[in-house]
This record gives C-alpha cells, sequence and structure tokens, in this order.
C-alpha cells in the first residue's frame, strides 16, 4: 500500500521520546542485564527500520515476529543479533543462516523436520522456546527441553538463549505470573546445560516484576510510551508517547435540523450545525467503531458524527473553522490529550492493536 504524501493525515514520530523510554526501563532494572527491543509488527506501528537505526546504540539486540521483518532490518544496515520471536519454515533456515539471524526452536517435532529434510543447522544460532503457560509455541516440560537441546548442539545449531512468555504479567492478580515464573525458574534450574541467554521479561515484567528477570529484558510497547495494561495498573515511572497523529479540515458546511450525516444515516442534526470532513477512515487504521469518539481542533472535544467510511471521518464543530485547521486524533491540543489507549477503550481493544492497525497509507514522519 503506498503511503499518501500528499494527504494532511500523518503519523509524527518522535524518536528521542523512544530513546529515552529505554533508558528509563534500563534506570529502573537490575544493572548488567541485555536489553532487546521489539520491532515486530512495523515497531508496533512506528516504523521498524527507522526506530532500529535510532535505538541500536542502546541496545544489544533486536526481535521481530518472522523472517522477512528480520531481513529488513539487515537490509536497513542493522547488524545486531536479530532474535526471529516466531516459528519459521525449515526451509527457511538457509537464508536465516546466510543473514546471520537467531531463529525460535519451539517443539521436536521442527526439528526432526528440518533433519528429515536434509537441511543444515551446523553454526545456526537459535533460542529455545519453553511454554511455561502461555499456551502457543514452546515445549512443556523439562524432558522434552534437554532432549531438544541436545539434539539441537548434535545437529550443529548453537543454542545461544532460552526463554518464555508470561500471559498476565501486565495485569494486578500476579497468580498466573508466579505459576509461569516458577515453572520456568525450576526448569533452568534443572537442566543439565543452560544457555548463556535466559529471558522471560516483556515490558510488562520490566516494569512491574523487574527483580525477576533473568539476564535479558524483551522491551516492546513501554518503549514506545505505552502502559501495557492499559489502565489497569499504575505506571512505576514517567514515559512518553512517541506517536501522534494529526490530520485537518478539508471540508466545512453548515447543516440544519433533520439533515444526515454519513452511510445509512445514522446521525441526524438536531439544529444547526458546523459539520467538518476530516480524510482518515477505517482503510488507515480509524476503525469503523469509532463513531461516537472524539477529535481535538483549537484544544476542543469534537464528536465523530456519522459513520467511520473507509477514507473519511465527519466531526462537529463548535464554530465555522477554516479549511486546513488541524485535527488532532492522538496527542495533545492545548490542555487536552486523546492517547491510544483511550480509543482502546473505546474500541474495547488493546493499545497495542490501536497502533499496529494504523495502515501504511498513513505517512510516518519522525523527529529526533
Amino acid at each position: 500500500m503506498i503511503s499518501s504524501l500528499h494527504r494532511p493525515t500523518k503519523a509524527l514520530i518522535d524518536l528521542e521520546a523512544i530513546c529515552q523510554n529505554i533508558e528509563s526501563v534500563q534506570a529502573n532494572i537490575p544493572q548488567g542485564k541485555q536489553t532487546f527491543a521489539v520491532v515486530k509488527a512495523n515497531a508496533y506501528g512506528h516504523g521498524s527500520k527507522q526506530v532500529a537505526q535510532a535505538i541500536s546504540h542502546l541496545v544489544d539486540g533486536f526481535c521481530v515476529s518472522n523472517i522477512d521483518e528480520a531481513l529488513e532490518l539487515r537490509e536497513a544496515g542493522i547488524d545486531k543479533t536479530i532474535l526471529i520471536l516466531g516459528v519459521i519454515m525449515p526451509e527457511e533456515v538457509e537464508i536465516a543462516r546466510e543473514r546471520h539471524l537467531t531463529l525460535t526452536v519451539a517443539s521436536q517435532e521442527w526439528l526432526d523436520m528440518a533433519l528429515a529434510q536434509g537441511i543444515s543447522l551446523a553454526d545456526l544460532d537459535v533460542h529455545l522456546k519453553v511454554d511455561s503457560g502461555m499456551g502457543r509455541i514452546g515445549v512443556r516440560s523439562l524432558d522434552e527441553a534437554e532432549h531438544l537441546l541436545a539434539d539441537l548442539k548434535k545437529a550443529g545449531a548453537h543454542v545461544a538463549g532460552i526463554f518464555t512468555h508470561f500471559a498476565t504479567a501486565d495485569e494486578a492478580d500476579d497468580t498466573k505470573f508466579n505459576q509461569q515464573l516458577a515453572f520456568f525458574t525450576d526448569l533452568i534450574t534443572h537442566l543439565s546445560e543452560t544457555p548463556a541467554l535466559v529471558h522471560a521479561s516483556n515490558s510488562a515484567t520490566s516494569l512491574w516484576h523487574s527483580e525477576t528477570i533473568f539476564n535479558m529484558v524483551r522491551l516492546g510497547i513501554v518503549m514506545y510510551g505505552l502502559n501495557p495494561s492499559g489502565t489497569e495498573l499504575a505506571l512505576p515511572y514517567p514515559i512518553k508517547p512517541a506517536l501522534s497523529l494529526e490530520s485537518s479540515l478539508v471540508h466545512v458546511k453548515q447543516i440544519s435540523a433533520g439533515d444526515s450525516v454519513g452511510y445509512g444515516a445514522t446521525y441526524v442534526a438536531q439544529g444547526d450545525e458546523y459539520i467538518a470532513t476530516v480524510p482518515i477512515g477505517y482503510a488507515d487504521g480509524w476503525t469503523r467503531d469509532l463513531q461516537g469518539f472524539y477529535v481535538l481542533v483549537n484544544g476542543e472535544w469534537c464528536e465523530i458524527v456519522g459513520r467511520v467510511s473507509m477514507d473519511q471521518i465527519t466531526i462537529r464543530l463548535p464554530e465555522k473553522l477554516p479549511i486546513g485547521t488541524k485535527v488532532t486524533l492522538i496527542g495533545q491540543d492545548g490542555d487536552q490529550v486523546i492517547t491510544a489507549t483511550d480509543l482502546a477503550q473505546k474500541r474495547g481493544t488493546i493499545n497495542y492493536e490501536v497502533l499496529c492497525l494504523l495502515s501504511d497509507r498513513v505517512p510516518r514522519v519522525y523527529s529526533k
């Protein structure tokens, strides 16, 4: 999808804020831990190449979801360790070896399949994934881990790390978290040989359970300045959102009582009103369920009236304003602020999804 560079809608990315957020976390966790930055899904909508280049001096490596995301970073000149968190197909192993990518191995079946296909794992860096209770990928017992580690070593792979992922580290109830932590700690303790890197801490764990960090952390949403828990847990120290979303009024008109706005005529004016059109819609990630939400214009709340369409929304203004007036969709205008978490609450989702859904049609504009 091509970015709509000639449209006023744009996402503004503060790269310095991301750097400061990383430094804030590092200052508040035990020293001597390695930091890997999670830049999967286009760095949670912020732009993976630009973010990785800006923060490379602050981190020890990067985490991505799949091999194509990893290759994008290599092509952008990133030469640090890149860990692919998801499972790749065995036939992609050679590409990973050529580009010095680190793979996640999550099952004996995967290894057996690779060996059956005659795929060499010699000198390949891998991390072993443990399913401590997340229920997605990974081995589920000490015996499985020992067997897989032995077979990986026999196949010539270099097992550089072992890790797990917590399901509820961002929740007030830490029962499940403690169960997973106990399982993983017990497994690590009883391994006959422990890989050099041991990691379980994501953003939430780094914020609220820093005492449980092993020797590496994986920083995701916290890097971008958002609370992993939404509003359930208070942040232990300040972080700054790195993304704001702006557009402009492109059309302003006055309507009268009884006039309808948008598909389905779901909004009907109760009197004389000024209605403005803003060029953003569900094709940009501004989803249909945001009807009835607000944007900021000149520091004032303006309701989204009528259905959100593919390319446009309509808002009710307090007065007639000129075409070109700035509209803040995420960010601060005057004394008022709209956050990705506010949007998530309106939509019944999480701030991660709000950011990741911002499509490539929305240009990213960077500042340092």
